[in-house]
């Protein structure tokens, strides 16, 4: 609710203050603008009575921040109104209206997360929604070096490239930015991106290293995407590459939202723990550690392989493969069978 609240803000300083009233070109009052509050429809009337009573203060933290509110004046010719677009948002049906005829100036916000997946359900009293967490945060983990400016001076060759080749065209662009910089003395630092488990040789963190120095990661071409763990009996891959090659290993845990079909016959042989991200519950990875290391005990304990598997095989799993090492395993990475009781 951040970006509907500073645009509300500033049309109510721009109202009080604003030296014109009336726009010459398209003959519109400033003083007669709409600035009432505009948020999603899902937001509850309680929710909304609570923002409109803390506006007065933040707009007259607004006034008296050194904001140039000048310059905006002179260039915002309609109040501003946030819309909220997803990717299965329907606006407009047939064309979008033209831009003269609308009575604002639209703040587009965009959500690019993915709406498949577990989504929280929320109900008023008239509308319901799924929450998607946001996709534009955290920009160092999924950006890959690639600044706003960059990314707008090279849009159209982004995306004519195509998924396949997109992350070689975006590390191309970042290196030759980078050079450009560097050699007129500007700040240019390496960038660096965290390789993928399906996308390079495993490896495993310095700082891990150096406690987990007895465990090796290793995969075969017969089992391409199954990493193994030394000689803990224990391997890391994705849901769907534990569909595909469960033959290859005694039991599986999967520990991805949806659950998959394996070869295995013995139900104690697989166990699904529906776990899902911090962001939708910050739980969830805490309340099935238990079951999942009781699961692991149980079949380690039999000399049995186990794969633990998750979405992409470098998360959740990842978390879960960590735990069952801390609680089953000493410092040489040997099983200790019966520890916990």
């Amino acid at each position: 609710m951040v970006i509907p609240i500073i645009g509300l803000s500033i049309l109510l300083v721009l109202t009080s203050t604003s030296p014109f009233s009336l726009d010459s070109n398209t003959g519109c009052n400033s003083h007669d603008w709409d600035c009432s509050l505009h948020l999603p429809l899902w937001v509850s009337e309680t929710e909304k009575a609570a923002i409109e009573d803390r506006l007065e203060g933040w707009t007259k933290d607004l006034e008296t921040s050194g904001a140039d509110i000048a310059i905006l004046a002179s260039c915002l010719k309609k109040p501003l109104r946030p819309l909220w677009i997803s990717q299965k948002t329907v606006i407009w049906i047939n064309e979008v209206p033209d831009y003269d005829s609308w009575d604002f100036t639209p703040i587009i916000l965009v959500s690019a997360s993915s709406t498949s997946g577990v989504t929280q359900h929320r109900t008023t009293s008239e509308f319901s929604w799924n929450y998607i967490p946001g996709a534009g945060d955290d920009e160092e983990s999924w950006a890959r070096g690639l600044s706003p400016n960059l990314f707008w001076n090279h849009a159209y060759d982004l995306i004519s490239t195509g998924p396949d080749v997109c992350n070689q065209k975006v590390a191309d662009i970042v290196e030759k930015d980078r050079v450009y910089r560097a050699r007129r003395g500007q700040d240019a630092p390496q960038i660096t991106i965290k390789p993928s488990i399906s996308e390079s040789s495993p490896c495993l963190d310095p700082l891990l290293c150096s406690d987990l120095s007895n465990i090796t990661i290793s995969s075969s071409d017969e089992e391409r995407g199954i990493f193994w763990l030394g000689s803990t009996d224990l391997a890391l891959g994705s849901s769907q590459i534990a569909a595909e090659c469960s033959s290859n290993v005694d039991c599986v845990l999967n520990c991805d939202q949806w659950p998959i079909s394996v070869h295995h016959q013995e139900a104690e042989a697989y166990l699904h723990l529906p776990i899902v991200s911090s962001k939708m519950d910050r739980f969830s990875l805490f309340n099935n550690l238990s079951s999942a290391v009781n699961f692991a005990k149980s079949n380690l304990t039999k000399g049995r392989t186990l794969l633990i598997c998750c979405h992409d095989g470098e998360d959740i799993s990842v978390c879960v493969c960590l735990a069952i090492l801390i609680s089953l395993f000493n410092d040489e990475a040997s099983f200790l069978c019966g520890l916990l009781g």
